[in-house]
């Protein structure tokens, strides 16, 4: 008897394969698809967020209302949000690698249509296209990733990569959209998605295989349901500041979202063929993991939003120099994510990691608290808290998505990370409203005769700081009471498979 291990296979009766020939069975191309998905994951994150400095430049040309240019950036969020789940089920259908080729070719026209928007109208349907695009690419990124890579130590430093390309797109986002608006012109904030979208469609086929394909038709009943339900649920929220939290639109809107909510169970319960079996929320940790994203969201995407406001609104940087001031955040996630998350991942195990990146996150938010409304120093009330939430980024976001996935079957792949990278977008979209409206509250009841001042202005802020920080302690707590230990927790499965014992006879 001879200790061999798991990924020799046994060929015959009494020979088995080295295992060195059954690692060559890996595609060869997979690192290179890596690059490709992860430069579509930061693309479309980034889409987020680099608009962001080029609203008043828009705001301008198109004589906006607030309410109006709010929809620049709501538009693409919510469709993104709301479509995930038809993204990912049509991922599993059609096969990965063609709605990803459909979904660029999406965006890249999108992209065109906005940076060549002759109206205020036509600019918010083409960011609405360019989320459509969006929700196409990013579940079946994912599930691309998640079959090229099934060697627990590959998939941890290729979820390195990836991962790191999400929360670098939001950061980075917002430092390019500052150097563009201000050096060359805002249609540029869209249209530099052009080139990129056009390099990605001519390497997709060579790089990126056919994926895994599954009979099936798609429940276009339940997808109306559910993206009219999240639409309605986020449109309630983000107007829900000026028609009044009970004004009967806000009521009205809420009512008909939480109706719709619950004919898409009905329909789901009924469906041969659903678009989001309900049975799969059995799947270990994926119930938990997606709350634990949703709120991560909700926390993030408002930190990041409210310290660009912070920065350009009462500290008075310029577009360029908040960018700036972004860049070492951006920096260390980029070096956390691929240099030492997948070592700690090992190392703590998934949960630890997760529950241990939340906590910082809460802490780094608090830290934001002490941002003074006088002429603040950057690199004591700004810097500091900022290495500290992308270190808890890093730690979180890799950790949160494979306790998602990392149990769901092969042909569910698409599917579940449609699921988590919805709870990521809606919650995105839920907590920046939300925490608008408290921050906005907050402002306008501590100014003078309806005109904020400078502290009244930051005092909304810090608000918004201490809420994020909340929400992210919340996640903490449900991951730490929630999410069990995955099976793929870094190494450990490994070292576990490397000790099966198979007999040559």
């Amino acid at each position: 008897m001879k200790i061999m291990s798991f990924k020799q296979q046994k060929i015959g009766k009494n020979t088995v394969e080295p295992e060195s020939k059954m690692s060559r069975q890996a595609d060869p191309r997979r690192w290179k698809a890596l690059a490709l998905l992860s430069l579509a994951q930061f693309l479309i994150i980034m889409d987020t967020s680099i608009i962001g400095v080029a609203l008043p430049a828009i705001q301008q040309q198109f004589s906006f209302s607030q309410s109006e240019l709010q929809w620049i950036f709501s538009a693409y969020v919510i469709v993104f949000g709301a479509l995930l789940l038809l993204g990912g089920r049509l991922s599993d259908i059609l096969g990965q690698r063609r709605i990803f080729i459909i979904g660029f070719a999406i965006l890249t026209v999108a992209s065109i249509i906005a940076g060549l928007a002759s109206s205020g109208n036509v600019l918010i349907a083409a960011r609405a296209l360019q989320g459509v695009g969006a929700a196409l690419i990013a579940p079946s990124a994912m599930s691309i990733l998640m079959n090229l890579f099934t060697i627990p130590s590959e998939r941890n430093k290729a979820m390195g990569f990836w991962g790191a390309a999400a929360p670098a797109g939001g950061t980075a986002g917002v430092f390019l959209g500052g150097i563009i608006t201000a050096y060359v012109d805002w249609t540029w904030v869209f249209l530099i998605n052009v080139p990129i979208g056009i390099a990605v469609l001519a390497l997709s086929r060579s790089l990126i295989p056919q994926g895994t394909r599954q009979k099936g038709r798609v429940d276009y009943l339940g997808a109306i349901s559910i993206t009219g339900a999240l639409i309605l649920l986020v449109y309630a929220i983000v107007t829900a500041n000026d028609a009044g939290w009970t004004s009967l639109q806000t009521v009205s809107l809420l009512s008909t979202s939480a109706a719709l909510l619950g004919a898409f169970t009905i329909i789901q319960k009924r469906s041969r063929e659903p678009l989001m079996p309900l049975r799969i929320f059995k799947t270990p940790n994926l119930l938990a993991s997606n709350i634990v994203m949703a709120l991560l969201g909700a926390a993030w995407i408002p930190m990041w939003f409210f310290l660009n406001l912070y920065l350009q609104q009462v500290q008075g940087y310029g577009a360029f120099e908040s960018g700036l001031a972004l860049l070492p955040m951006t920096a260390a996630i980029m070096v956390l994510m691929i240099g030492a998350s997948s070592k700690l991942i090992r190392r703590l195990g998934v949960k630890n990691s997760l529950v241990a990146g939340l906590g910082l996150l809460a802490v780094a938010m608090l830290m934001f608290v002490a941002t003074p409304s006088t002429k603040g120093s950057f690199a004591t009330h700004v810097l500091p808290a900022s290495i500290i939430a992308a270190g808890g980024m890093s730690l979180a976001y890799i950790p949160a998505l494979m306790s998602a996935v990392s149990h769901a079957k092969k042909d569910e792949s698409g599917l579940a990370s449609g699921i988590v990278n919805t709870s990521y977008q809606v919650g995105s979209a839920l907590g920046l409203a939300i925490m608008v409206a408290i921050a906005s509250a907050q402002t306008l009841s501590d100014g003078n005769n309806g005109i904020p001042s400078m502290d009244a202005l930051n005092n909304g802020f810090h608000l918004a700081f201490i809420t994020a920080a909340v929400v992210a302690a919340i996640s903490a707590i449900v991951a730490f009471v929630a999410i069990k230990k995955p099976n793929a927790d870094g190494e450990k499965k490994e070292e576990e498979e490397k000790e099966v014992i198979v007999s040559p006879g």
